[in-house]
């Protein structure tokens, strides 16, 4: 990550060094947890739903009720 002189801390997840509070998903914003989140493109997401519904098979996680297909 970017140096953040508000967070010095910094915690490392997916062999990359993130400052604690940025380590959020990219879509919905929720706090996520080092090791347990998804990347992609160097950005990070929450595992379910953010990244299932956004790059993972279609229908991933959601039951089918939902058909939205995204383009990787």
């Amino acid at each position: 990550g970017t140096l953040c002189p508000l967070f010095p801390q910094r915690v490392t997840s997916l062999g990359k060094d993130w400052h604690r509070p940025c380590l959020k998903c990219e879509k919905c914003n929720k706090t996520l947890s080092p090791g347990s989140h998804a990347e992609h493109e160097g950005k990070p997401y929450c595992h379910n739903p953010c990244y299932g519904a956004m790059f993972g098979p279609k229908g991933f996680g959601r039951g089918g009720t939902e058909s939205h297909a995204y383009a990787k």
